[in-house]
């Protein structure tokens, strides 16, 4: 105030203290500093896994100085290049199904045709390739922020359209290339687990004469169907008590839908000169326990965190995906000493169950049927069984049995049984005779019905 009122200016002060200056220059600093390229971080890893190392992502160019202008905020944003052709895949094959087992599936056939056509005026096309793609990821990996060791894709099948350049003219209009390939039965279906998934698509990338390039790519579900068989009879025997429950189950289930199972329990009734103890049910209850395991292999920037390149960690998960309860429906004979029953048990849709699978990258999906069984002991006389008594003691019997879940075969025929013969299985024709000594001339006579047997030919 004094120095204002006699006109004087107060000067400048500059702090003496150092963090003035460096909170300037950090705050510089930040906004100057350039994040880092995420080519990297969408680079392929060079992991071995179902077929070679795929090569349709390959490393763009970076624009360099382009790119970094393109982030100022005054800069002009030019407006996006037309892609020079559009692709598009019709498929003629049905769903791709594989019957049986890895070791005997004789694969399926896909088939299909590829559109091209050309967006503005003629287009000289360098080449045209599609991928068959296996992508396999986890939600585990080695190295959480790693996309190499998230996700692994390889190319399974490659298929190049173009020999040399092709003109696609617009006159044409949509032009189609036709393709198809057997898929081989021992690669795994298509799984979306817990912990890990396998997918399959197919990635079309086509480059012009002038180098720019247009992808596609279409998701390709690949499923497999276990023929169904005759029904699992299994005996399970529960020590030190004279029990055993005899459980009959089918060969295969499926996600949806139910699937009985029927049990009968025997040796209930334990006889004596004037009275008998017996087992009384209480209570049955049935649960169905999906089991998934993957390991999650490191990529060669970390793996050095499992011991190695090549190795992985592996990683476990449990959950239920059907249960219930039930305390009554059965039949009991203490005469015979055995408990008789059946009941309908089913997966729950809601919860996404997956196909059982072995996959050779580490992937593997089990299901397991638990059952419990409550039963109470009494004691009864010969002369009025009816007139039982508990004794107060109970137990709990705990047994499991393995489970096939499987998608459905359908008609269950694999693609080599509805193909036609070959032409080396169609039999010999009858020999051909000259025409000199064949003829053939028009019957002249009565109208031949009735009894043709008397009929014969004469020279």
């Amino acid at each position: 105030m004094p120095m204002q009122l006699f006109g004087l200016k107060r000067p400048a002060v500059q702090p003496d203290f150092p963090g003035f200056a460096q909170k300037n220059s950090s705050n510089t600093a930040i906004t100057e500093v350039r994040g880092p390229s995420m080519d990297n971080v969408f680079k392929r890893p060079s992991l071995a896994g179902l077929g070679k190392k795929n090569s349709s992502r390959e490393r763009r160019e970076k624009p360099g100085k382009e790119r970094s202008q393109s982030k100022h905020k005054d800069a002009p944003r030019s407006p996006g290049r037309p892609k020079p052709v559009k692709l598009d895949l019709v498929m003629e094959s049905p769903p791709v199904l594989f019957l049986g087992t890895p070791a005997d599936s004789n694969g399926a056939i896909i088939s299909g045709r590829l559109q091209v056509s050309p967006s503005a005026g003629d287009v000289v096309m360098d080449s045209i390739k599609m991928f068959l793609e296996c992508t396999t990821s986890t939600t585990r990996p080695v190295e959480a922020r790693c996309r190499e060791c998230m996700t692994s894709v390889n190319d399974l099948y490659e298929w190049n359209f173009l020999s040399k350049q092709t003109t696609f003219k617009a006159t044409k209009g949509t032009q189609e290339l036709p393709f198809s390939h057997l898929i081989p039965g021992h690669i795994p279906a298509a799984t979306h687990g817990q912990i890990g998934t396998i997918d399959y698509s197919l990635h079309v990338r086509a480059k012009s004469a002038d180098g720019q390039e247009t992808e596609y790519r279409r998701d390709l579900v690949i499923q497999r169907a276990l023929r169904p068989g005759n029904d699992k009879n299994s005996v399970r025997i529960f020590p030190p008590t004279n029990l055993s429950l005899n459980v009959t189950l089918p060969s295969v289930i499926h996600p949806i839908g139910e699937f009985p199972i029927t049990c009968r329990m025997t040796g209930v009734t334990n006889k004596r000169d004037d009275t008998q103890t017996r087992w009384r049910l209480r209570k049955l209850t049935w649960r169905i326990e999906e089991k998934e395991t993957m390991v999650s292999p490191a990529c060669a920037k970390h793996a050095a965190k499992v011991g190695g390149e090549g190795k992985g960690v592996q990683h476990t998960s449990e959950r239920e995906i059907g249960t219930d309860e039930m305390k009554g429906g059965w039949k009991t004979d203490f005469s015979d000493g055995q408990i008789d029953g059946e009941f309908m048990a089913a997966v729950n849709t809601a919860l996404k169950p997956q196909c059982s699978v072995d996959a050779p990258n580490g992937l593997k999906i089990s299901h397991i049927l638990v059952i419990e069984l409550v039963i109470a002991e009494e004691w009864a006389p010969n002369k009025k069984p009816t007139q039982a008594t508990p004794t107060g003691a109970a137990r709990v019997l705990r047994t499991q049995f393995n489970l096939n879940v499987t998608d459905r075969s359908g008609m269950g025929i694999s693609w080599d049984d509805e193909m036609p013969p070959a032409y080396e299985d169609v039999p010999h024709s009858p020999p051909h005779y000259g025409s000199e000594l064949t003829t053939m001339t028009d019957y002249v006579g009565e109208e031949i019905s009735g009894d043709m047997e008397h009929l014969s030919l004469r020279n």
